[in-house]
């Protein structure tokens, strides 16, 4: 019978040896991670003289992005070069899976290099699985972003944030603004608020960006955006692909703006001390104000300084 991705992460004894997704995954792997991140903050600090720890000395980590992101790309690289390892990042451009090999054939090559740690982003959904599937158990495949299916390390980022300024999940309200149908890191989040016990989660936008199956999930929908934001606790935007504007899914910029822009004034509809979230990279004054972005409830530059951390934890767990 084929495993599942949530069944391919966590062996025989329980432990984790992929991240694949976050839905399915135990509460407890989760603070595991989350706590582990804590302490590699620490490591991350800007003002500690030396940011690097020898947990994964003398193993490899690829980095196989077949998907565009300077950003989460950058992130994994540093992470593991401040876990000691020895970062290979793969230019898939000039590649031979460029030139017509399968990306298992990719894979089989880079395993007989000693590969140790696959960071994988792939346009196509299941593709990180599929691979974990594939690979020898020596080898650890971290989901670096798949299709519209699962960004599990933006995901833990996003809940190690928003732990960090609100404590207790149990006691939150989050909203969720945007293209959510088309959201890796949308299903991401949603995956673990459920499984942490957040106390409401709502999902703002219109109707041809909200899943169907949102009600079954839980999470409560809004057409409206002044009534989804109002007491919620933490607001997350998402970033809205131009090619859907361009594609008339979706209104144009201005427009998309107008009807569903996070704003100075819809903000304050929010608790007086709520956080304002966003995975990057962020479109100006199409799903989210300046003076918003730029404001003191705005938690975004840290949201990439926590990355950082969770990546590490994320490695150092899963090689261990």
């Amino acid at each position: 019978m084929t495993k599942t991705a949530s069944q391919l992460q966590l062996n025989d004894h329980g432990e984790l040896i992929h991240l694949l997704t976050l839905d399915g995954l135990p509460k407890e792997h989760i603070l595991k991670i989350l706590d582990t991140a804590g302490q590699f903050v620490a490591v991350s600090d800007s003002d500690r003289e030396i940011k690097k720890v020898p947990l994964l000395r003398g193993k490899n980590v690829f980095n196989l992005f077949f998907e565009n992101s300077t950003r989460t790309r950058t992130t994994f690289e540093i992470a593991a070069k401040r876990l000691s390892a020895d970062v290979i990042n793969l230019d898939i451009q000039t590649s031979s899976t460029a030139k017509g090999e399968t990306v298992l054939d990719t894979i089989d090559n880079l395993v007989a290099m000693q590969a140790d740690i696959f960071t994988v982003r792939h346009s196509q959904s299941g593709a990180p699985a599929e691979i974990a599937a594939h690979v020898p158990k020596h080898v650890h495949i971290i989901n670096a972003g798949d299709g519209t299916n699962q960004h599990p390390t933006q995901g833990l980022l996003d809940m190690y944030t928003m732990r960090h300024y609100k404590q207790d999940f149990t006691k939150i309200k989050v909203a969720i603004i945007g293209d959510i149908v088309h959201s890796r890191v949308a299903k991401s989040n949603i995956a673990a608020l459920k499984t942490l016990g957040c106390q409401e989660i709502r999902a703002i936008g219109p109707e041809s960006l909200l899943p169907q199956d949102l009600n079954v999930m839980g999470v409560k929908i809004y057409n409206n955006i002044e009534e989804g934001l109002r007491d919620v606790d933490v607001v997350m935007t998402l970033r809205i692909q131009k090619e859907r504007m361009e594609a008339h899914q979706i209104p144009q910029g201005d427009e998309f703006f107008k009807h569903w822009g996070l704003t100075q004034e819809r903000l304050q509809l929010a608790k007086p001390d709520a956080i304002v979230m966003h995975p990057g990279p962020m479109n100006r004054e199409v799903e989210i104000a300046s003076e918003v972005a730029d404001g003191k409830q705005a938690v975004i530059l840290q949201q990439v300084t926590f990355g950082i951390a969770i990546r590490m934890a994320v490695m150092s767990l899963v090689a261990s």
